[in-house]
């Protein structure tokens, strides 16, 4: 348990005073919004998820006895962004990732994904293995006239050859979508659990798909925070109804351990939208729950 009163602790992801970058696992904000296609506001989600993670500080996850605090992190400060320029920004993102050992992302929106599996992508030296939590599925191959923003992501992702379709696994997906969009990501391989799926089923079998679909491939996990109903993640930018419970996805992600994790992101998380934290605390308590499973 910390010995500081919880909102004295410092507003580092789970107080943590430690910046050496050469620790175990790297936490790093990146601030940036400018690919969104609805509300703006989520380049504050790193402050926020930082400090909601504040709540997660008084001993083990039950599920593991481990303690996340104690796991050799260091919340490394805001990766430097380009202002206003999507491209340079994806260059710097990239470059900054590529010093990381395993870098855990808070952001901003699903756009840094992209430049985070390009950088992974090059150190591991094969496609990685894909766990996408999210409402949308991101295959578009722009967004209204935008080649790179958060819903063409893992489009990109594909067809750089950055992931293996036939290992990428999408979890809670439901928003509208253009069959021909939906079709070409069956195309290539990917496992679509939506939502509903998840509802109509159990933690515990979804995982167990999960961990067939991964295999033993190195494996990244992406979070967008809107793949949670917004009863549970209100402050998000493109909310859908019909979204998993927060239950749901911890119990999920607590069921993911043993498998070859080599970094994450959470994303989408709006403050602005928020009420009383709780979007913020969901994102904390994914990452939470995967330095649980990786330590």
């Amino acid at each position: 348990m910390a010995t500081t009163p919880t909102f004295a602790l410092p507003a580092t992801f789970l107080g943590t005073a430690c910046t050496d970058p050469a620790s175990k696992f790297q936490i790093a904000g990146i601030p940036f919004d400018i690919g969104v296609t609805n509300r703006a506001g989520a380049r504050q989600g790193p402050a926020a998820i930082r400090i909601a993670s504040r709540m997660l500080v008084d001993g083990d996850n039950p599920a593991t006895w481990r303690d996340p605090a104690r796991a050799g992190i260091a919340d490394i400060g805001n990766f430097a962004l380009a202002l206003g320029d999507i491209a340079a920004s994806m260059e710097l993102i990239e470059a900054q990732a590529a010093a990381c050992s395993h870098l855990i992302a808070l952001g901003g929106d699903h756009t840094i994904a992209l430049p985070l599996l390009r950088a992974l992508r090059q150190k591991v030296g094969q496609p990685l293995a894909l766990v996408h939590f999210d409402a949308h599925v991101d295959t578009w191959p722009d967004n209204f006239g935008a080649v790179i923003a958060h819903g063409s992501v893992f489009y990109h992702a594909i067809t750089e050859g950055l992931v293996d379709p036939k290992r990428m696994v999408q979890i809670g997906i439901r928003s509208p979508v253009s069959r021909d969009i939906w079709q070409w990501g069956v195309d290539q391989g990917i496992t679509v659990l939506s939502a509903e799926d998840v509802h109509m089923s159990h933690p515990q079998a979804v995982a167990d798909t999960i961990r067939q679909v991964v295999g033993e491939l190195p494996a990244y996990l992406s979070f967008d925070i809107d793949a949670l109903d917004p009863a549970f993640a209100p402050g998000t930018g493109t909310p859908e109804v019909g979204g998993l419970a927060s239950w749901q996805a911890m119990a999920i992600l607590k069921r993911l351990g043993g498998l070859d994790w080599r970094g994450m992101d959470v994303v989408e998380v709006l403050p602005a939208c928020d009420v009383s934290e709780i979007t913020a605390l969901a994102a904390a308590t994914v990452v939470w729950h995967y330095l649980s499973i990786v330590t």
